[in-house]
């Protein structure tokens, strides 16, 4: 079946990279995109806030995106050390994380922190992209649909649109271990975010699920050719220029 929504491959740097290693590092993906003249599918990358202009300047004009990694709910005021969803417009940004099981579990953020976080990308025009996943002891509770549908329910905002909505299904004990669950459990997974976004919004058909946790060029191939995966979310694998190209390639 041919695909109806843009494969999205999304690189979250983390806390990684100073300035130069950085600009090698975007220059070198932005150079990879422009080789490839990809159209059929959108590469993202989400550096640490210190650089996000400065990326956004290096690979300006070869159609690769720069996204922030949190943004805080409110446009301005007393809140010192974050930054505003605002702000990552003015610097480049096109797109910011939030809701990372990082963030969720470092920083205590709930889903109704996430909700506004998102409702605050959209307000700036930013796209959110909203991250769910279950904890190692949920995943064997049995537990992942259940998990996943209350975290969509408190995090997706009110009248959410498919042009406005990213969602990466990440397993936090997925993420950096080197384990990835199987095909099958990734299909049902985004079947089953799928089936809750239906009841969250209209057009809930259109909107890009991402698979994050581990992903790498030797498994891209197979986690991208699952159901309802519509793109990826990568991490540690989004630091090298080779090894994140061939993850979009993949697609």
């Amino acid at each position: 079946m041919a695909r109806t929504r843009r494969p999205l491959i999304a690189g979250n740097w983390k806390m990684n990279g100073l300035k130069a290693d950085a600009l090698a590092l975007a220059s070198g993906i932005a150079d990879g995109v422009r080789q490839t003249g990809w159209t059929d599918r959108e590469v993202l990358i989400c550096p640490p806030a210190t650089l996000v202009m400065a990326v956004a300047e290096a690979v300006k004009g070869s159609g690769v995106l720069v996204g922030g990694q949190n943004c805080h709910a409110k446009p301005s005021g007393a809140h010192t050390g974050d930054i505003a969803a605002e702000m990552l417009r003015d610097c480049g940004a096109a797109c910011v994380i939030v809701g990372h099981s990082e963030r969720r579990t470092d920083c205590g953020e709930t889903d109704a922190d996430v909700r506004a976080k998102a409702e605050a990308a959209c307000r700036a025009g930013l796209l959110p992209i909203v991250c769910i996943g279950e904890t190692l002891a949920e995943q064997e509770a049995g537990m992942t649909f259940s998990v996943l549908a209350n975290q969509l329910k408190g995090s997706v905002p009110a009248g959410a649109t498919a042009a406005k909505l990213v969602v990466a299904y990440e397993p936090v004990w997925a993420i950096g271990t080197g384990k990835t669950p199987t095909i099958a459990e990734v299909a049902a997974a985004h079947a089953h975010i799928r089936k809750v976004l239906d009841g969250l919004m209209p057009d809930a058909a259109g909107v890009r699920l991402l698979y994050g946790g581990s992903v790498k060029a030797s498994n891209a191939a197979e986690l991208l050719a699952a159901g309802d995966v519509d793109g990826a979310l990568v991490g540690g694998a989004s630091l090298k220029v080779d090894e994140f190209l061939a993850i979009a390639k993949a697609v």
